[in-house]
């Protein structure tokens, strides 16, 4: 008998399934930040699918979907709204921008200047805005899908801690497996332009089911002894020489969601120090910050994490 966790990654990986080739492992992760509601931040060269994978899984979830691409004249009232003069009612009224919708699709976030990007801090922290000194607040289903381009710089603007620090995952995307590619040309190779998932029929999900699935992964039990493992590889980040920046506790908060979420898609009921070694890099990749000396010697934020899952000693 299959749990409400394991249903609904079926369900993802099938209709998902029918528009991108060889992401199980992507669906994986997208799956454990819808569960925890948790926002995803898709990293990867240009053309591997990452705006289709971020739409396809709106498409997926239901509600709501907006999209807004990043430019360096994109300026916060174009994301948050703006005040408009009416003449009949002789008042100014406030016309709701994309980030009132359910899942909102911010591609090459990077692209945008900082200040239009800290017009989403309050949003996806407190699911809330405030405009005019008025706190409206957002769905509760507000969902932040962002990609970027980790190889091109010009024209960009980095993201602040503070903002990678509201991704609860940055999904890393490689090029694809031969055979997931050649499933790609046969599909979309007679068409012309880009793939459009307006022509597929997918099935959306059932609100209901990702409430269950949810009270599923809520009732996973985290022992003591787990807390204090996750607490102690806290700690190895901020006391790492090789990393100038460690690990927050809204991180350690993600790296309990996400063990909850690993546990109940094995159908366990309880979290093991195996489920969060399982999220941690796509937790924490995009957390760290690597010291000016790890860089010169060619160190990188995956290799430091390896390292520190396996130094520090888990509970038996």
């Amino acid at each position: 008998m299959t749990t409400p966790v394991e249903e609904l990654e079926l369900h993802l990986r099938r209709e998902m399934g029918r528009v991108v080739h060889g992401a199980e492992g992507i669906v994986h992760g997208l799956l454990t930040a819808c569960i925890a509601r948790g926002h995803v931040l898709l990293q990867g060269a240009p053309g591997l699918g990452k705006t289709l994978i971020a739409k396809t899984l709106a498409r997926c979830l239901g509600g709501s979907f907006q999209r807004v691409q990043g430019t360096a004249d994109l300026m916060p009232s174009d994301i948050i709204g703006v005040h408009v003069f009416d003449p009949r009612d002789q008042k100014f009224v406030f016309h709701r921008g994309p980030l009132f919708a359910d899942v909102l699709l911010v591609d090459e976030v990077n692209r945008a200047g900082p200040k239009t990007q800290s017009a989403l801090l309050e949003a996806m922290e407190e699911r809330q805005v405030t405009v005019e000194r008025e706190r409206l607040a957002l769905s509760d289903r507000f969902t932040v899908l962002a990609t970027q381009n980790p190889h091109e710089f010009e024209g960009t603007y980095p993201l602040p801690e503070s903002q990678l620090d509201r991704f609860m995952l940055r999904i890393d995307l490689g090029y694809p497996a031969p055979a997931a590619e050649a499933a790609i040309v046969a599909q979309y190779g007679a068409e012309m332009g880009s793939p459009r998932i307006e022509s597929f029929d997918i099935a959306t999900v059932d609100p209901d089911h990702i409430a269950r699935a949810r009270a599923q992964a809520a009732a996973v039990h985290v022992s003591e002894s787990l807390v204090d493992y996750l607490l102690r590889l806290a700690a190895a980040t901020r006391q790492n020489p090789q990393l100038a920046l460690g690990i927050s506790t809204r991180a350690v908060l993600a790296l309990t969601w996400g063990a909850r979420v690993e546990a109940a898609a094995r159908g366990a009921a309880f979290a093991t120090p195996d489920d969060v070694k399982a999220v941690a890099p796509a937790v924490m990749a995009h957390r760290i910050v690597l010291s000016p000396d790890a860089v010169l010697d060619g160190q990188t934020a995956g290799a430091v994490i390896g390292r520190l899952l396996e130094q520090v000693p888990v509970p038996r």
